[in-house]
C-alpha cells in the first residue's frame, strides 16, 4: 500500500491581470454635470421616482454626471450645471457608476432631461431648505 502525497496541478495564472476595456466615446447621449452634494440628492430623488438613467462620478469625485439623450445641451440653461455634447462612457464594471448601465455594450439608459431639470431643482430647494445650499 502506498501512501502517496495527492499532486495537485498548479493552475496557470496569467502573468498580468487583463486590461480593462478603454473608455467609449459615444455620441448618441449628452452628459449633465454637478456637484457632488447636489448630484446625489438628485439621484435619490430620481430613484424615488422610478426615473434614475446611468449615472457616474467623474474621475475626481467632486461631481456626478448624469447620461442625457443627445441635443439636450442645445437647450440647457440651469445654474449649477454644466450640459457639455457627447459622453464617454467607462465600462459598465467601474467602480465610478452609482447607477451603471444596463445592457449589453456601452448602451445605456438616459434620463429624460425634464424629468432630470426637475430633480435637480428639487435637490437645490432641498438642500437649501437644510443650511447646505448655495452651492
Amino acid at each position: 500500500m502506498t501512501t502517496e502525497v495527492p499532486q495537485y496541478r498548479r493552475l496557470d495564472a496569467p502573468a498580468t491581470p487583463p486590461a480593462a476595456p478603454p473608455a467609449t466615446l459615444v455620441t448618441t447621449y449628452d452628459t449633465v454635470t454637478t456637484a457632488a452634494r447636489h448630484g446625489l440628492e438628485t439621484v435619490d430623488i430620481l430613484r424615488l421616482r422610478r426615473a434614475c438613467g446611468a449615472v457616474r462620478q467623474s474621475a475626481d469625485g467632486a461631481s456626478i454626471v448624469f447620461l442625457v439623450p443627445a441635443g439636450t445641451a442645445l437647450g440647457w440653461h440651469l445654474p449649477g450645471t454644466t450640459c457639455t455634447p457627447g459622453a464617454t462612457l467607462p465600462p459598465p464594471t467601474d467602480p465610478r457608476w452609482i447607477m451603471p448601465p444596463s445592457g449589453p455594450g456601452p448602451l445605456a439608459r438616459p434620463t429624460d432631461s425634464w424629468v432630470l431639470r426637475s430633480a435637480l431643482c428639487e435637490a437645490a430647494s432641498t438642500l437649501a431648505a437644510g443650511g447646505l445650499g448655495p452651492f
